[in-house]
């Protein structure tokens, strides 16, 4: 009766620490996709600031002619 108690502890005790370490894995995982995001930012701005400059001159062009 008792290994059978230990058993059930113990695969509960294995379940919480996996529950946490799930945890924190999506936690470095969030911290990783907010770090890329700040870094990369300004260069996705200007990129998209480009774009649109470029689609503006275009449009600005096709439409004086």
């Amino acid at each position: 009766m008792l290994t059978r108690l230990r058993r059930i502890t113990a695969a509960r005790e294995d379940a919480g620490a996996s529950a946490v370490e799930y945890g924190l894995l999506v936690a470095a995982i969030a911290a990783v996709i907010v770090v890329v995001i700040f870094a990369l930012g300004g260069v996705i701005k200007d990129a998209f600031t480009t774009t649109c400059g470029s689609i503006k001159a275009s449009t600005t062009t096709t439409q004086n002619c």
